[in-house]
């Protein structure tokens, strides 16, 4: 067999590549080298030749034609496989930790959000997800061709009912009964992904009303929106059904349902900066600690976070930064009980620290069963000081870049030095990736942060006003700046000013 290049099918913590169509990256041979390297990697670190691996997928189209290579490449390296079928990512977690299957490590076949011609594979053990570093020594096992052989059995069990009563005993044993949401109307928006279990077997169960969820039928093509608590066109569809049908609160997931958004009777968005603060004051009411958040968030949260006895840590960008961020604090003896992105990946101190949309819902669902005939959920967060304006404009490079890494960087540490010089801007003291420069009332009277995105050639850039248009005048001053850079495609914070 000739040696295989993997390298680029790192994404993060994933193996994510184009799985339909033309240019397929997430080839047969690929996976099937990849599982068999996940195999060897588990042999390296437990010092055993043999393993009990659970592999479940999302509604992607092409999971059939992954798992199969998946199967063939853990079978074929002398070890056994589970198939769970339709699952969610946080359930393989869950399924070494709180199952009778004997699984000694978890596949989950999925590309979160990404478009339906892609997919990928997620790798876990008792431990938790695989981090970035072992997801190269994976790869380099694949390249390498050093694999186990051998001939293990094959057995199908889904997990995601058992799954389901572990959230519904979550919620009945914090609320102490069985059917906490009676008389509540909540509905599902699972996207067609994998979330569609939800309204089904979590919210019916505990006695919620759950007529008028939708798209809740698994469909790869995703015909309705993209599976996203980030994407627009999602959070207003989620938000004109929670409106029209009157319920209580409206909940969407992710494609594979580790990320989670929500929106309430009014149907305005419960996500972002609003879910952080949300979460930040449940749990503190239970105890004050640190909220480790990613480096988007606004100061109007810290100032939250802060009234309510807690403190806000900012960090970097990618869920398991922020997860890691946060075990450090609680090794150090600082108590964290929450890391949270903006894009809805939540990981709580008492669930292993796992990025869980499922478990992030029953912590407002919790929430939501104590509240008092006329009290919101939102209730909670009407002091939240809130921004005029929030954006997010992305810039890229030319098509004549040639290391744009390098390139982002020389832009960040220019833009620091500038800011520590100029009238008007103050650079953030605390800058843990990218730059944040403040801006007075008079310049913007707000921030913006400029970073490297975490996997593609492409610098995002966040704005954030207390007035309104103090948006375009930052980004009007940040775009002069950047016009001097040749390697920069500026059109995008062009036209966002002009607009």
């Amino acid at each position: 067999m000739n040696k295989l290049a993997l390298k680029h099918l790192k994404s993060g913590t994933d193996v994510r590549g184009v799985a339909v169509g033309d240019n397929i990256t997430l080839t047969d041979e690929a996976v099937f080298a990849i599982s068999r390297a996940f195999v060897k990697w588990l042999s390296l670190k437990y010092g055993r030749t043999s393993f009990k691996i659970a592999v479940g997928h999302d509604s992607r189209i092409s999971a059939e034609r992954v798992f199969t290579k998946v199967k063939e490449g853990v079978l074929s390296s002398g070890s056994d496989l589970v198939y769970t079928g339709l699952s969610s990512t946080p359930s393989m977690f869950i399924l070494l930790k709180k199952s009778d299957l004997g699984c000694n490590a978890a596949v989950m076949i999925t590309a979160s959000h990404l478009p339906y011609n892609r997919n990928g594979l997620k790798f876990f053990t008792p431990d938790g997800g695989l981090d970035g570093k072992d997801v190269d020594e994976i790869l380099e096992i694949a390249e390498s061709g050093d694999f186990l052989s051998g001939c293990g059995e094959y057995s199908e069990q889904s997990f995601i009912d058992d799954y389901s009563r572990i959230l519904v005993e979550e919620v009945r044993a914090a609320c102490g009964t069985d059917r906490p949401l009676e008389g509540k109307k909540i509905i599902v928006d699972a996207g067609n992904g994998a979330g569609g279990f939800f309204a089904e077997k979590v919210l019916s169960p505990l006695g919620a009303d759950t007529e008028g969820s939708q798209f809740l039928q698994p469909d790869g093509y995703f015909p309705n929106h993209i599976p996203n608590p980030e994407d627009k066109a999602a959070i207003e569809s989620i938000s004109r059904a929670t409106v029209k049908c009157g319920a209580d609160l409206g909940i969407i997931f992710d494609t594979d349902v580790d990320r989670a958004g929500a929106v309430d009777a009014n149907g305005k968005e419960i996500n972002r900066n609003r879910l952080i603060a949300l979460l930040a004051a449940i749990l503190m009411k239970e105890k004050t600690g640190v909220i480790v958040t990613d480096s988007v968030t606004s100061d109007g949260l810290t100032k939250f976070i802060e009234k309510l006895g807690g403190k806000h840590v900012r960090y970097q960008r990618g869920y398991r930064n922020v997860i890691d961020k946060s075990l450090e604090l609680n090794a150090n003896g600082i108590y964290s009980p929450l890391a949270i992105e903006t894009s809805g990946h939540a990981a709580f101190i008492d669930n292993y620290f796992l990025d869980d949309g499922a478990y992030l819902i029953t912590k407002l669902l919790i929430c939501l069963a104590s509240l008092k005939d006329g009290e919101s959920l939102t209730d909670l967060i009407k002091d939240l000081p809130e921004p005029a304006e929030s954006d997010e404009v992305r810039i890229t490079f030319g098509n004549a870049s040639k290391n744009f890494r390098q390139e982002g960087k020389q832009v960040i540490e220019d833009l620091k030095k500038l800011a520590l010089k100029t009238s008007g801007m103050k650079l953030a003291e605390t800058n843990y990736e990218g730059v944040r420069v403040n801006f007075s009332k008079g310049d913007g009277d707000g921030w913006f942060l400029l970073r490297m995105s975490v996997h593609d050639p492409v610098m995002p850039i966040n704005f954030e006003s207390d007035t309104v248009g103090g948006n375009k005048i930052m980004a009007a001053k940040l775009l002069s700046i950047l016009d001097t850079y040749a390697f920069l495609n500026t059109e995008n914070l062009k036209k966002y000013t002009e607009i």
